[in-house]
């Protein structure tokens, strides 16, 4: 038995399309504004969205069930595995004295807090990001930023920030990869337009970052840092996405960043530094000091071979033949009917679980642990003990992330996301402004700018023909205003939540929302404006 989605229960989109929202106002209101402790208010809003999808939708409870089943397994399995696992790898750096070495290294560069930040918030964020995505790159660079002395609050808010500009070419370009394919477009020509929206955004995230932090004059104190790091990183990401494609742009143009600021520091310095507070992460005993610098880095350099070599096709399909089970979801697989005109003709939704290529990120950081674990001197028994230490820690933050996958996934197997976007797309010439809200909304609800092109990559691709618009431009734009939406999914708020928490002062999910959400919003309106900009007047970008 099929059953047919329907983008307009209640008869009228606009009705309809508040309805669909009570679903996401429910969960960040409890966290926003009424301090509601995150898996609770995630459980209110699958509530919520469950109730939505049998009453107001006509969704049968079986596939309602199905559905939650299917994202809280997808929460935990591969995005709760690579959380457990970045985590394991951050409390092995602790545990060797690495990670008091790699803070000394980076306090070396500069005492300024903001040119920390813009090394590790932004630049060593992408790095993390272009190889593991998932919020693996908000958990490292927070948890780097508090053992340098910065507040929790502060670090959750600066890493969550930083972590914009790279997230469309995350995980090795997963999220193009996946819309070109839903879409039906060039992946390449999506590579190309990602890039030419980015790079701006790159270049003035730095800056944004840095006022964020200290202000519009601690900004200016540094602009030469922020002008540096981020010209440098764009420039790269737009030579690396036209030229090459999506795979290895975030780790290129981090490595340039990073290389660039390092050498503008060792000929420019702030005419007045802004210090950061004592470190708060102890070092041990055994000191770190007389072994070689580039030990610190050596979980990174593990990380960032292993998943290299794992997003390689030929090892990639290797293997895949030696381990990939994928199973149908009971109830759900083919039973949820896609219609017009987010499908040019209906179309049985697959619901496939599957443990491939976006799992092996997980494995890889897990493996990356143990071989650095090993090779830094940790016995098997100690590894064990600190991976069981990890796991106690973000227990409740894994359920946490399988409540709101859960809440994604009914919302999107109901057609409820898809009427919100919908609403948007029915706003004619004013379209490319709301293209990548539309991508806003959509990683704000699934936490993934992958989930978000799965869920609204056809939709943009069928509004844009409709109204005369190129696909590409469109479909990119969805992915471009994804990225925004990255500091304020729940998934991210609860990683910050998690690598800053353990201190007096950490923030709880809501205060982390709180202290991000309007410069998401501000940052979404500004892709808005540039693709209006790039449809009608600056339509040279586009590519052919």
């Amino acid at each position: 038995m099929s059953w047919s989605q329907n983008y307009a229960p209640l008869g009228n989109g606009l009705l309809s399309a508040m309805v669909a929202a009570l679903p996401v106002v429910t969960l960040l209101g409890l966290l926003a504004f009424w301090h509601v402790r995150a898996h609770l208010a995630a459980l209110a809003g699958l509530i919520v969205a469950a109730a939505v999808a049998v009453f107001v939708y006509h969704m049968p409870a079986g596939l309602v069930l199905a559905a939650g089943g299917y994202g809280a397994a997808f929460g935990l399995f591969p995005i709760g595995w690579i959380i457990l696992n970045a985590i394991f790898i951050y409390h092995i750096s602790v545990e060797t004295g690495q990670f008091a070495a790699l803070q000394r290294q980076v306090a070396g560069l500069s005492s300024d807090r903001r040119i920390q930040a813009l090394l590790v918030a932004f630049s060593f964020g992408a790095f993390i990001e272009g190889a593991a995505g998932f919020g693996t790159p908000v958990a490292i660079s927070g948890a780097i930023m508090i053992g340098l002395g910065f507040r929790p609050l502060e670090a959750a808010k600066l890493a969550l920030i930083g972590n914009t500009a790279p997230v469309a070419f995350g995980s090795l370009g997963t999220p193009l990869i996946t819309l070109a394919k839903i879409a039906d477009l060039d992946l390449h020509l999506l590579s190309m337009m990602v890039g030419r929206q980015l790079t701006f955004f790159a270049i003035i995230v730095p800056f944004w970052l840095t006022a964020a932090q200290s202000g519009w004059r601690g900004m200016k104190a540094v602009w030469p840092a922020c002008l540096v790091t981020g010209l440098t990183f764009g420039l790269a990401q737009l030579a690396m996405s036209n030229l090459h494609g999506p795979w290895l742009v975030n780790i290129v143009s981090a490595i340039a960043s990073m290389a660039a600021l390092i050498v503008l520091m060792r000929f420019w310095k702030p005419a007045q530094e802004a210090a950061v507070g004592a470190p708060v992460v102890e070092v041990p005993k055994e000191a770190v000091d007389t072994q070689p610098a580039w030990k610190a880095w050596l979980p990174w350099v593990f990380l960032s071979i292993l998943v290299f070599l794992w997003g390689l096709p030929a090892m990639k399909a290797s293997l895949n033949t030696l381990f990939a089970p994928a199973f149908e979801v009971p109830l759900l697989h083919k039973a949820v009917v896609k219609v017009p005109p987010v499908v040019v003709k209906n179309v049985a939704e697959e619901a496939v679980f599957t443990f491939n290529a976006i799992s092996a990120t997980g494995t890889a950081l897990l493996l990356a642990g143990i071989l650095s674990g090993l090779a830094l001197g940790l016995s098997p028994l100690r590894l064990f003990a600190i991976y069981a230490r990890t796991f106690m820690r973000v227990r409740i933050s894994l359920l946490t992330i399988g409540l709101m996958l859960a809440l994604g996934f009914v919302t999107r197997y109901s057609g409820s996301d898809t009427t919100i976007g919908l609403a948007m797309a029915g706003t004619g010439w004013l379209f490319p402004f709301f293209s990548p809200i539309i991508g806003w909304l959509g990683v704000a609800l699934t936490g993934s700018d992958t989930a978000s092109n799965v869920l609204f990559g056809n939709l943009q691709k069928v509004s844009a023909q409709q109204l005369g618009l190129s696909p590409i431009l469109m479909a990119a734009s969805n992915s471009t205003g994804g990225v925004m939406g990255k500091m304020i999914d729940a998934q991210s708020i609860v990683v910050a939540s998690v690598a800053t928490g353990g201190h007096p002062e950490s923030p709880d999910a809501g205060a982390v929302l709180r202290s991000v959400f309007w410069h998401s919003l501000a940052l979404a309106i500004l892709v808005g404006v540039m693709v209006m900009l790039q449809a009608y007047v600056f339509t040279w970008m586009v590519p052919k």
